[in-house]
């Protein structure tokens, strides 16, 4: 997971990047790191994973308007691509994922 000092870096790259905005606070938030890493093992090195804490980092919650954790956001070039609010399953992200890398 990349650090949040190259998170403008990664979401303006050709490369699409799963952002998993979380709060340390947010029970549903901890079911969401075991399905993150089964996307990145499917996608490797085709799509970038990042989390972000929206306690440490309120600028980019507010910015995106994330009103609840956890809250998954494909960015590619900057745009977002899907966003979504709640626990969300492996295969719905890379089917979005792999819709954009196609």
């Amino acid at each position: 997971m990349a650090e949040v000092s190259s998170f403008k870096e990664h979401i303006e790259g050709d490369k699409p990047v799963v952002v998993d905005f979380f709060a340390e606070w947010c029970g549903p938030c901890k079911m969401m790191p075991p399905i993150l890493k089964q996307v990145k093992e499917k996608l490797g090195d085709k799509a970038t994973v990042l989390k972000l804490d929206i306690d440490r980092n309120p600028a980019y919650a507010q910015k995106y308007n994330v009103q609840s954790v956890p809250t998954l956001i494909i960015f590619q070039k900057g745009e977002i691509i899907w966003r979504k609010s709640g626990v969300t399953q492996a295969q719905e992200i890379l089917h979005h994922v792999q819709d954009i890398i196609k």
